[in-house]
């Protein structure tokens, strides 16, 4: 059973009040530097300042909050979504020596007395709390007696309506303002376009706030589109290539899910499901095992992933196309948090979106319009032959220095260019057609239909099978023509309507190239394999790595708590490169600060030591 912290903890972390932010940042945790941006926004956040952030995923958001609250006395209490989120920082920060703790439903009586005591006594120097709870006036008065410095605001992009994960819990915490009108707003964020960044502002009424925004970049991701063809085949052989990895597999629905994980199971990979539609308990068993890495393999709905701190994450599968470029950003930003190496795989086929478009005809005027432009800049990402990385950052306003990738499926092995003229000819006739026909447009299926001389219900009844154009493109796949049509929407010779009734209409570029048989080029896409797994970095012993995993897990196991808390996989890799022999060489490994140290610091050195000397006793050494 896990010891809350005390005072003990609160007496080793008043001795550094004032203390120059990078000697706080080695003593608590382990590191020599600061990430980007994060030294200006601590030192903001330390003046008592209101602060938006917004840092890419792994980027390191959480030490915005965490260094300013053990160098000043008081409580910072940090809102967050999920309890997951909360267990997990919660646990990594008693495995600092910073106090810290919880007050959620997961909590029995006695435990929250506890707390609640420990909180009055002035005992811990940061407080989670869900935007849910703050509703609650008793714990809005608990607040008034807890010398309170600062507010957090995580994931604050759940606040704007705008955004692509609203909660609208969120919207009360404009309240804080009212209520502790002095203490100042930490906002942050990893996935937040310019509309979303301006609401988190206005909702919060942060104050003349100093803003951050880092790039979206994540360059340690690679990202590939392959096309769907025996899909479980190919995801299957991709995880049996990485077999000592963690990932994550996300698939639209739930029954997907399901079925998803069951195969995996039976053909050997330690995979669990996760879904609304499980219980709560079995819900929090099967992320358990996956953040502890009992399981290798989660297969999940959107409903996993927010505030998992797991950052070991080696690889993000989406067997099916996500709604939306926010989404995607944010889901495939679960690989790769610890900076290492990390893929991001989609695959993808044309059904896919009318997946999506069945969720959307669910929803209704605006909210509908929305959802349709997502969806429409989903889809061209996935079919795209443009640099991934360019087309995903755009989208957020960024834009990618040419040739500065290296990183995706386009980059690595550009797509051949052939001479679509012929064929593009053949669709903008069509569109030509049924316009003059019946005065009205039709969609990419419609098209489709036509071109491969389909007599469907709505060719006949509309008497489209009489067009000039029925049937003039029996030679080719109905699906390439949906691929084709969808580039000639990306060159601009086309144009797809986002109302109720999605069409395709000729754009002016289109009417000229159409009328002066102007030569178009269209790309192919490569049915090209998954990346193989990176290569191991020079100088890296990789047995010694693994032997390191192995008893970080023993040590995690024992202490309940998930491998990464005792130390992420970049510190276990920087001792089995450097392999330090004392603990004043083990303090100069990133990730080892001086609790952890004095915890862990004898048992590694040791593993290291016996390593050494199995190495030295081997023939030939």
């Amino acid at each position: 059973m896990r010891l809350e912290p005390g005072r003990e903890h609160l007496q080793s972390v008043s001795t550094i009040f004032d203390a120059d932010p990078k000697t706080a940042l080695k003593h608590h945790f382990g590191f020599d530097a600061f990430r980007p941006l994060q030294e200006a926004i601590v030192g903001d956040v330390l003046a008592g300042r209101d602060v938006f952030a917004l840092l890419p995923t792994g980027g390191g958001k959480s030490l915005c909050f965490q260094l300013p609250a053990v160098m000043r006395p008081g409580l910072t209490v940090v809102v967050s979504p999920l309890i997951a989120l909360m267990k997990d920082q919660v646990d990594a920060l008693n495995a600092a020596g910073v106090p810290a703790t919880f007050l959620n439903s997961t909590l029995d009586a006695d435990a929250a007395r506890e707390r609640l005591r420990g909180l009055h006594a002035g005992a811990y120097r940061l407080l989670y709390l869900a935007p849910e709870r703050l509703a609650l006036g008793s714990v809005v008065r608990d607040l008034e007696q807890w010398n309170v410095v600062r507010f957090a605001i995580d994931e604050a992009h759940c606040i704007s309506e705008w955004g692509h994960d609203f909660r609208p819990d969120y919207r009360r915490l404009a309240e804080l303002r009212r209520a502790f009108p002095s203490v100042p707003i930490l906002a942050l964020t990893a996935t937040a376009t310019d509309r979303v960044r301006r609401d988190i502002v206005t909702s919060l009424q942060l104050r003349d706030p100093a803003r951050y925004v880092g790039s979206f970049n994540r360059p340690n991701l690679t990202y590939q589109v392959l096309p769907k063809a025996q899909t479980f085949r190919q995801l299957l052989a991709f995880i049996k290539a990485r077999s000592r990895e963690s990932g994550i597999v996300y698939a639209a629905s739930r029954r997907q899910v399901d079925t998803l994980a069951e195969k995996l199971r039976d053909a050997g990979i330690a995979a669990l499901p996760y879904h609304a539609g499980l219980g709560s308990s079995e819900r929090a068993y099967n992320q358990e095992r996956f953040v502890r890495d009992d399981a290798r393999v989660i297969c999940a709905t959107v409903a996993f992933g927010m505030g998992i701190d797991k950052p070991n994450v080696r690889y993000v599968v989406h067997y099916d196309l996500p709604k939306n470029l926010e989404s995607y950003y944010q889901e495939t930003g679960r690989a790769g948090r610890d900076g290492l190496p990390a893929e991001c795989v989609l695959y993808f086929s044309a059904g896919d979106t009318a997946k999506q478009l069945g969720f959307i005809d669910e929803k209704a005027g605006r909210e509908r319009e929305l959802a349709l432009e997502g969806l429409h800049a989903m889809r061209e990402y996935a079919e795209t032959g443009e640099c991934r990385r360019a087309v995903l950052l755009r989208h957020f306003g960024e834009m990618l220095a040419p040739g500065a990738c290296a990183g995706c499926d386009n980059c690595l092995a550009p797509r051949a260019r052939v001479d679509g003229t012929l064929a593009a000819q053949k669709f903008l006739s069509t569109v030509v057609r049924v316009r003059q026909s019946g005065g009205f447009a039709v969609g990419f299926n419609h098209l489709a239909d036509i071109l491969v001389g389909r007599m469907t219900d709505k060719v006949r009844s509309w008497n489209h099978d009489v067009l000039t154009t029925f049937g003039i493109g029996k030679d080719v796949a109905r699906t390439d023509w949906l691929a084709i049509g969808r580039e000639l929407v990306r060159l601009g010779l086309l144009r797809q309507t986002s109302g109720q009734r999605s069409v395709l209409e000729l754009t002016d570029d289109g009417r000229r190239a159409l009328l002066e048989r102007q030569r178009v080029m269209l790309s192919i896409a490569p049915a090209a394999p998954a990346p193989a797994a990176q290569a191991e970095e020079p100088g890296l012993d990789v047995d010694l790595f693994e032997e390191l995993r192995a008893l970080r897990k023993r040590l995690a196991d024992a202490r309940d708590v998930p491998a990464y808390v005792i130390f992420p996989d970049t510190t276990l890799r920087a001792m089995a490169r450097d392999v330090p022999r004392n603990a004043a060489e083990l303090r100069r490994i990133p990730g080892v600060g001086d609790k952890k140290l004095a915890d862990y610091g004898e048992a590694f050195l040791a593993a290291l030591a016996q390593h050494a000397a199995r190495e030295n006793e081997a023939p030939g050494a």
